[in-house]
């Protein structure tokens, strides 16, 4: 098969591997499409380095491919598989998924959603369901703030806010503002030429680089600060100790901080699937690049100039 393969760190290269075998519980997915996200590129970077130590191949990447969400059919069952069958189109996460076949286990998979593309399917596990995970607890009603709103999680953050019966407000940078205006939020705040003002039941921190004090004034009382991720830390943790420092932070002031560590299962993927089939989501796809692009589409993403999400198609 056709691959994105990557031997070490910090490169890849379209090449020929042997298509891969599945074991209990998983199925072969003939790949129509690969997400890509902002963990693509650090998983293909090996950075932060802090990666690499907790268990992605400390010398090397662990997966000689790239990639993580997919779309596709599958293929071939292994044993004990009984959840889907060859021909089934599913959508969800594996290692390795720019290729033109991967291995998933059943447990992060669900049906692809009936009135999207594959394109479309491939662009919402990761991103859609850190979202989902962290605007648990939202009632209709409340004030929920996105930072980062024209990015992959942050578009969602605002439609499922929403979806939620929430008041949004999303902020993003200026070529992102009609994007996020199309995706339903109430309020735009463009941060090039203002701030944004008020005080929200829950923040949803996609973009890392505001401090933590400013965050805590623009909530609540008792309202929640969901840190999706940062890219100020530096090689060595990425940001993580802004995680760590939250953490200690909850102790001593009202509002809750919570870093989120979201979790890819196959019910998560399912609830996504509703939403996208009921109209309330729609996967803001903004470019596909093929296959033999994947490195292109990485380095897109990477630079921030995406409007929502990018696929690599196969």
């Amino acid at each position: 098969m056709k691959a994105l393969v990557q031997r070490r760190y910090g490169s890849a290269v379209l090449g020929e591997l042997d298509v891969p075998v599945p074991g209990r519980g998983e199925v072969l997915l003939e790949v129509r499409s690969a997400g890509v996200d902002m963990g693509t590129w650090h998983l293909l970077e090996g950075k932060p380095y802090l990666l690499r130590v907790i268990g992605f191949g400390f010398r090397g990447p662990k997966s000689p491919v790239p990639g993580r969400d997919v779309a596709g059919v599958v293929k071939e069952t292994g044993p004990g598989v009984t959840e889907f069958a060859p021909g089934d189109e599913v959508f969800g996460t594996c290692e390795g998924s720019f290729a033109e076949y991967a291995v998933a286990r059943v447990s992060r998979l669900a049906r692809k959603p009936r009135n999207a593309s594959f394109a479309e399917a491939a662009a919402v596990p990761i991103s859609g369901g850190t979202a989902l995970q962290g605007l648990r607890g939202v009632r209709a009603g409340q004030r929920v703030l996105v930072l980062g709103a024209g990015g992959g999680v942050g578009s969602y953050g605002v439609q499922i806010a929403k979806a939620l019966g929430a008041h949004v407000t999303g902020v993003c940078s200026t070529g992102k503002v009609e994007l996020v205006r199309s995706l339903g939020a109430d309020e735009v705040v463009d941060y090039t030429a203002e701030d944004f003002t008020g005080t929200y039941d829950l923040v949803l921190d996609c973009g890392g680089n505001r401090p933590l004090s400013r965050l805590r004034r623009a909530t609540t009382p008792r309202g929640r600060v969901v840190l999706v991720g940062a890219e100020t830390g530096g090689s060595l943790t990425g940001g993580f100790e802004r995680s760590l420092v939250a953490l200690a932070l909850t102790l001593f002031v009202p509002q809750t901080f919570v870093p989120l560590m979201s979790t890819e299962r196959g019910e998560v993927f399912d609830e996504l699937r509703a939403l996208v089939e009921s109209g309330a989501v729609k996967p803001p796809v903004e470019r596909e690049f093929p296959l033999a692009r994947g490195l292109d589409a990485i380095e897109h993403v990477h630079s921030r100039r995406s409007r929502g999400k990018v696929v690599v198609t196969v």
